[in-house]
């Protein structure tokens, strides 16, 4: 019996899934989730190590190449290098990344990067130890420069650093993010601010274009061009300026959404299946975690949902869209 391949109707192949192992987090940035009042899934309703990677091989037989630890914050859950240990001996897979905000990182590097970790992207929204504080409710920016650091130095590359710009707060610190590829073989990502969970006001206020990021190197004088070559599952449009030796992203789902290119999946920590990071749609996986068939045809269930956009763009204009949006928070998905 051949095996059917993860193909969605609009002809999109996906070879890339995120994983979720945790919907807790030690931080509570301000674009994340609130400061208080979130409800934890009990440790009991989270998938196991054993489950992920049931699944997982599962999908490596239908394609599935690469994959993405989430949370949450991924280092809050126990011995994370055993999964990662895990899911690097499975036939078929190649890449294995990891989110993470790395206040936990440095001291755990080098276990992941033996166990089969490929690579880090590490949230940072500020440079500024005080205002990096105030992003994040708590942060120490420290012990994140430490974790690149040490990343760099145990060989966990490209190390991509996720800034989500926002009106007001830290879009004035954009030429101090692309200094950091100057010297340093670096991806920084500047990432639109997306209404996940929260279609509010303050989404809208914060909103804000990435169009800044190339003013600001012409006002620089630093000359770009485009870099093609950048290792990743990502949908970032990548760029070098001269004689640096990092390189710049930028991920626009909001004014320019990458969605014809989209090749992921993702489960979350409690066993959902989400087709579509944006919209409501979700399937309950775990229940049949143990019998191949069900799981597969699960996923190509859901696949078969998938929609052909996320429309995001919609809610920066109040325009009508034709799905429910989610309400799960992005610490909730996984992004």
């Amino acid at each position: 019996m051949s095996i059917q391949t993860l193909i969605d109707p609009f002809g999109r192949k996906h070879d890339y899934l995120r994983i979720s192992v945790t919907d807790r987090c030690n931080l509570r940035c301000i674009y994340c989730m609130p400061e208080e009042g979130m409800e934890f899934e009990p440790a009991e309703h989270l998938l196991s190590y054993e489950e992920i990677t049931d699944v997982v091989r599962i999908l490596a037989g239908m394609g599935v190449r690469k994959l993405r630890l989430t949370g949450g914050e991924p280092l809050v859950r126990k011995e994370l290098d055993v999964l990662v240990a895990m899911l690097s001996q499975i036939p078929g897979i190649e890449d294995i990344a990891l989110t993470t905000n790395a206040i936990f990182l440095a001291p755990r590097a080098a276990r992941l990067k033996e166990a089969g970790l490929t690579r880090v992207n590490i949230s940072l929204d500020s440079l500024q130890p005080e205002r990096f504080k105030s992003i994040t409710r708590g942060g120490d920016i420290k012990k994140v420069l430490a974790s690149i650091d040490e990343c760099i130095r145990v060989g966990l590359s490209p190390i991509k650093l996720n800034v989500v710009l926002m009106k007001g707060i830290n879009d004035d610190e954009i030429a101090d993010f692309l200094a950091l590829t100057m010297d340093r073989e670096i991806n920084v990502r500047f990432i639109e601010y997306m209404p996940i969970g929260h279609h509010d006001s303050q989404w809208k206020s914060l909103y804000f274009s990435l169009d800044r990021v190339f003013e600001v190197c012409a006002e620089k004088g630093w000359s770009y061009e485009a870099a093609s070559s950048l290792q990743g599952n990502g949908p970032s449009d990548n760029y070098t300026i001269a004689g640096a030796k990092g390189s710049f992203g930028l991920i626009h789902p909001i004014s320019n959404h990458f969605c014809k290119t989209c090749n992921r999946l993702r489960l979350t920590a409690d066993g959902v299946i989400k087709p579509c990071l944006a919209w409501s749609e979700h399937y309950q996986v775990r229940n049949v975690i143990g019998d191949d068939e069900a799981v597969r045809q699960l996923f190509l269930e859901a696949l078969g949902t998938k929609p052909e956009s996320h429309e995001m763009s919609r809610h920066l204009l109040e325009e009508q869209t034709t799905h429910t949006p989610t309400m799960r928070r992005m610490s909730q998905i996984g992004g």
